[in-house]
């Protein structure tokens, strides 16, 4: 894949568009997320329809078998229109982590669910420490006969309060720090034991904090302490792939809606669009989201062949977030006090941006990985 996507993509992606712009528009947004709705019946069932709900689960478990690039690709066009469907919650955290297990005809019954829209799925695992990494886990998982007991808390995990079932990340052995030991439990979001404190994020969307003291059967692993922290990051790499591509849309929902203000509006008899100091941010704005957006398309390419390692996940992540944040204060900025009121869709799209910047680790976090990456790098090559 270039830097751009492909005929097929580019046809996904004018569906999605459509279907949003048809069932979703923002005046309609608004109002279900007023009502506290936690998302459209109506897009969640065209989603469906579509074959969007089943797009990255294997072609042998139901789904379309696709790419990280399109995901890529369609999650663009959902932060551009501010979508607040627990796509990311649902199919990609939740649904890659139960497509990742091995099968049975329970859990393919669940994908099969999930791909036809009538069943939510939620990641648990975050844990308060801001960042994706398995190995920070210390929610525990002890023996209990033929099953297991698992007791903690989990926090921010999005799409847990609508969610029927829970992929819950826990350690089965050794101790908080070593990735090795962390393993995937699936857990019935009714089931005894299991508390949900409800919460709407900044910009739309909504989770829950979970409280877990509950007893299950053999059958709820579903990765064991070996095979749990590879599929975690699977799962946990597409969905920080999903949320720098939601960003990036809403980056350039920004830049298209600052250049059209900045157009229209007069100063002094002539367009503001037309002051040096005015045309050279929009410039910057441009050039921001262009370098995400490479960096986005280059990061899928890379997960596709299988040649991304954490620290390529982390350079899209703080990259997307700093670049994102300052792109949307320079709209701000260009809005006046208007771009933060909620009557403008200027400031709902810097609450995205923001949201996206921080869900699954801050761009500060993910430059101290990057940081100690390269500097291993920079030990093994003086070693030589």
């Amino acid at each position: 894949m270039g830097y751009a996507f492909t005929e097929d993509q580019e046809f996904f992606r004018q569906s999605v568009e459509r279907c949003l712009e048809r069932e979703m528009d923002f005046a309609k947004r608004q109002k279900l997320v007023a009502a506290g709705e936690p998302h459209s019946k109506a897009v969640w069932a065209a989603f469906a329809e579509m074959g969007l709900l089943g797009l990255p689960f294997p072609e042998d478990r139901g789904g379309m078998g696709g790419s990280a690039a399109d995901l890529a690709a369609v999650c663009e066009v959902m932060g551009r229109r501010m979508a607040i469907e627990p796509y990311v919650s649902t199919v990609i955290l939740g649904g890659l982590a139960l497509a990742g297990a091995p099968a049975s005809p329970a859990r393919d019954a669940l994908l099969e669910e999930v791909a036809a829209g009538t069943e939510h799925l939620a990641l648990a695992h975050e844990e308060g420490h801001g960042t994706p990494d398995p190995a920070r886990v210390a929610l525990e998982a002890t023996k209990s006969g033929d099953g297991w007991v698992l007791s903690g808390e989990k926090r921010l995990a999005l799409g847990a309060d609508i969610a029927g079932w829970l992929v819950v990340s826990a350690r089965v052995s050794g101790a908080p720090g070593d990735e090795t030991g962390v393993a995937l439990f699936l857990v019935p979001a009714d089931a005894s034991g299991l508390s949900r404190r409800a919460y709407r994020t900044v910009e739309g969307r909504t989770g829950a904090h979970l409280t877990l003291d509950v007893e299950l059967g053999p059958d709820a692993l579903l990765a064991d302490g070996e095979a749990g922290p590879a599929l975690l990051r699977f799962a946990l790499d597409r969905g920080m792939l999903a949320l720098c591509a939601e960003a990036v849309g809403a980056m350039e929902a920004l830049l298209a809606a600052t250049a059209e203000y900045a157009a229209g509006r007069k100063q002094f008899g002539v367009a503001i669009g037309s002051f040096q100091a005015l045309r050279h941010r929009i410039a910057d704005m441009y050039m921001a989201h262009q370098r995400c957006r490479a960096t986005l398309l280059v990061t899928a390419a890379m997960l596709d062949a299988g040649e991304a390692q954490p620290r390529h996940l982390s350079i899209l992540k703080a990259q997307v977030g700093r670049l994102g944040r300052e792109l949307g204060a320079s709209a701000v900025q260009v809005h006046g006090g208007m771009g933060t009121t909620d009557e403008l869709e200027v400031g709902h799209h810097v609450k995205r941006i923001l949201a996206a910047g921080t869900l699954l680790g801050t761009d500060a976090q993910h430059r101290r990985i990057v940081g100690k990456a390269m500097g291993r790098a920079r030990n093994a090559v003086e070693a030589l």
